[in-house]
């Protein structure tokens, strides 16, 4: 099935796998492959304007979220948009971990790219052993427990 709007309830909750473990792997090219070239964001107050400066962002991005874990589920979704919650752990280069709760709202085009993604976020300083995300570094195992599960 090719996982191109208008999405259903099965394309949706794929499409939303599909980004959470790209974004694992924690590798910018890979993950601005799913963005249109002329792709739009909001990431926090930071604005993000094509897929060159996806790849700007996101190396930035995890040299300082170190650890980086992510577990994204769909919360909605209609013909080209989804909305996702999420939340990810990491750790500072001193060590210092936090939960990083957010929300995404996901436009895409007929290809099935990610024409605009604006996402809000916030992050909450833990303990080590507040962490709930221990699998090994990439993609999340298929058994391990979702955001609701988590009571996330």
């Amino acid at each position: 099935m090719a996982l191109v709007p208008p999405f259903d309830f099965e394309s949706a909750t794929q499409k939303v796998r599909l980004a959470e473990d790209a974004w694992n792997s924690r590798d910018p090219q890979r993950v601005s492959q799913v963005y249109t070239q002329d792709t739009r964001w909001r990431n926090r107050a930071e604005f993000v304007n094509g897929r060159a400066e996806v790849v700007q962002f996101l190396t930035r991005k995890w040299a300082k979220e170190l650890e980086y874990r992510l577990i994204k589920e769909l919360w909605a979704w209609q013909n080209d948009v989804i909305a996702v919650r999420f939340a990810y752990e990491w750790h500072d280069d001193n060590g210092h971990w936090y939960r990083s709760y957010g929300n995404e709202n996901w436009r895409f085009g007929a290809d099935g790219l990610m024409i605009e993604r604006f996402a809000c976020i916030n992050d909450v300083p833990i303990d080590e052993s507040e962490r709930l995300f221990h699998w090994p570094l990439g993609r999340r195992p298929d058994d391990h427990a979702s955001l609701s599960a988590l009571g996330l």
